[in-house]
Formats: structure tokens, C-alpha cells, sequence
């Protein structure tokens, strides 16, 4: 091989790997640019619940903000089908796995007995953003994070919960030793 087609190759092998670094850049741009391939439906099944007020504040008769505090929350209203959902969102629970400790339930109304990991509550009054048998996820803090109308099926429910505890690893907590102290 010549010392031209050597140099030649690798011109070649440079510009190739440039081109191989730049063309992401470049598809990015251009979908950016003109709008193209972008995604835009919506990603939670859900809707954001912004309005709503944090736990702590909801005209309850009991003050449920300590006990639940550091998980999130499945805060729904039981009006009228009080039993089925109940069970509904009991099995949703369920449903999550090793992921159940980190998220806990607290039913508002109703008169059936609690669930086992169940909190109850009853409305002292009708709050203006109340909606009868709707769900609400509170993230740890206790802040309305989605809010769910009767008709959601709870499976999209389930992968919302799941997308949230993905995004939002649990924290060691104080007491767990860490993996280097071990």
C-alpha cells in the first residue's frame, strides 16, 4: 500500500468517525427545527392536579399528614361505590410489588371497614375541588401531583404510579447502613 492511500484511509477513518459523532447533532436539529418525530401525546393517564390543596390542609376529621408522610399517597373519595373502590385501589396496591411500602392508601368517606394498610377519613366539609369518587396521587410531601376522574381503568393508573417511583428513587434513609459502610 502506497503512503497516499494510507493517508487517504485515514482521512477516510476521521471523517467517518466526525460524521458518525455529528449526525446525531444534526437529525436533532433538524426534527427541532421543523417539528418532525416529536411525540406529542401525553405520557400520564392522569391529570395534573395543581389546584388542590396539600394534605395537610384537607377539611378532614383526623390528621392523616404525619402518618403518611415520606410515601406517596393514593388519597381517593368514596362516595357512592365506597366497597368497589376500595378493593379496586386495595389491588392496585397490591399490584405494585416490592414497591407497595413506598405508597400508601387513605380512603375519605365511606362507611365500609378499612383494608388492611388502609387509612379512613371522613370529609368534614366539601371542599370546592372535591369530585366524588376520584383518585388523587400525592407525592411524599403530600402536594396533589395527578388526579384521576371514576372512569380511568386502574391499570393506567398502575403505570402512571409505577413511571413515578421509577422517577423518584427512594432515598436511603438515616438508619440503612450503605452499601460502602458494609
Amino acid at each position: 500500500m502506497s503512503q497516499t492511500s494510507r493517508a487517504r484511509a485515514s482521512r477516510l477513518k476521521v471523517l467517518a468517525l466526525i460524521s458518525l459523532f455529528a449526525l446525531p447533532l444534526l437529525v436533532a436539529w433538524v426534527m427541532l427545527t421543523w417539528q418532525i418525530g416529536i411525540p406529542e401525546e401525553r405520557t400520564a393517564h392522569g391529570n395534573l392536579a395543581p389546584d388542590i390543596p396539600a394534605l395537610a390542609s384537607w377539611p378532614m376529621d383526623s390528621e392523616h399528614a404525619p402518618a403518611l408522610a415520606g410515601v406517596w399517597v393514593l388519597a381517593f373519595d368514596c362516595s357512592t361505590r365506597c366497597e368497589a373502590l376500595s378493593d379496586q385501589w386495595w389491588r392496585l396496591h397490591r399490584a405494585l410489588g416490592r414497591e407497595a411500602p413506598r405508597v400508601g392508601r387513605l380512603r375519605v368517606g365511606g362507611e365500609a371497614e378499612a383494608l388492611p394498610g388502609e387509612r379512613v377519613a371522613q370529609w368534614v366539609g366539601r371542599p370546592a375541588w372535591h369530585a366524588s369518587d376520584h383518585l388523587w396521587v400525592l407525592d411524599p410531601r403530600g402536594v396533589p401531583v395527578l388526579a384521576y376522574s371514576p372512569e380511568v381503568s386502574p391499570r393506567d393508573v398502575l403505570d402512571d404510579v409505577n413511571r413515578l417511583l421509577r422517577m423518584n428513587p427512594e432515598v436511603l434513609r438515616r438508619e440503612e447502613p450503605s452499601l460502602a459502610g458494609r
